[in-house]
């Protein structure tokens, strides 16, 4: 029976452990200032400069053990992957306890939500099952080997388990229904000058830029506006005004102008781009 358990176990327990890690590090990636993680799980206990290394550090070990536990059936990664989720459930109850308006970060910035019983049920949940793989170390090859119709309705509930006991799932519900107006909507700068530097505006205007670093950069609404100091032709000394709309992918569309050193404008941005006096 452990077997079976286990063999059922291995595949949720993976894949788990493998978006963890990703969405960790998206979360720490996007994290403009270390002030922006805190609502990431318990890393709200720790001093704000030691927030971005433990995540990126829970991450980190979380990779390794989706590595090692289909693949290697030694006992330390099998016996630390239980001490990982145990470590994971009690903390998660003190979370609840010291700071109730916490989410768990299980899931980086998807798991805002509130730590509740739902969250440290499936932090339980997923430490019986390491436990099981750790009393029958099976591997990836034992899953294909007894791969079977049974095995597959086992692994089948041990997912709807997992997923029964994950807040994140209301959370994403929630933004499939409901999508923020562009104006509202976050868009990291690097998003919007990586649409700049692939646009045919900023190819044609590349030869005019005394430097490719933005001496200004603000947002409107749903434009990000860059700012670069040039040279026309003739040496006289310019800003070239870029405006990337936030909303449309790689493809959204990218303005450009030209303005004279004393504010005179060489080359006017469309009139349905909004900009400040």
């Amino acid at each position: 029976m452990t077997t079976t358990i286990a063999l059922a176990s291995l595949p949720v327990i993976v894949p788990v452990l493998v978006l963890g890690a990703v969405l960790k590090l998206a979360a720490v990636r996007r994290g403009a200032e270390p002030e922006g993680l805190g609502g990431l799980g318990p890393t709200v206990l720790l001093p704000e400069r030691l927030r971005r290394p433990a995540i990126v550090l829970c991450a980190l070990v979380e990779f390794a053990y989706a590595v090692a536990l289909p693949l290697w059936d030694h006992p330390l990664p099998r016996w630390g992957a239980v001490v990982f989720f145990t470590l994971a459930t009690y903390v998660l109850v003190d979370l609840k306890r010291r700071r109730p308006e916490a989410g768990c970060g299980c899931f980086g910035e998807v798991s805002r939500k509130p730590v509740g019983l739902r969250s440290i049920g499936r932090a339980m949940t997923l430490g019986l099952m390491t436990l099981a793989v750790a009393l029958s170390p099976v591997t990836a090859a034992d899953l294909v080997a007894g791969l079977s119709w049974t095995m597959l309705g086992w692994t089948v509930a041990a997912a709807a388990l997992v997923l029964l006991l994950s807040p994140e799932i209301d959370e994403m519900i929630a933004r499939m229904r409901y999508r923020a107006p562009c104006e509202l909507r976050e868009a990291p700068v690097e998003d919007a000058l990586s649409r700049l530097t692939a646009s045919a505006e900023w190819r044609e205007r590349r030869p005019l830029l005394v430097s490719t670093t933005p001496v200004d950069t603000w947002r409107e609404l749903c434009w990000r506006f860059f700012v670069y100091e040039g040279r026309t032709a003739d040496g006289d000394a310019v800003d070239v005004v870029f405006a990337v709309h936030l909303d449309g992918g790689r493809h959204a569309p990218v303005r450009s102008a030209l303005v004279a050193a004393d504010g005179t404008s060489l080359e006017s941005l469309p009139e349905s781009i909004p900009v400040s006096a």
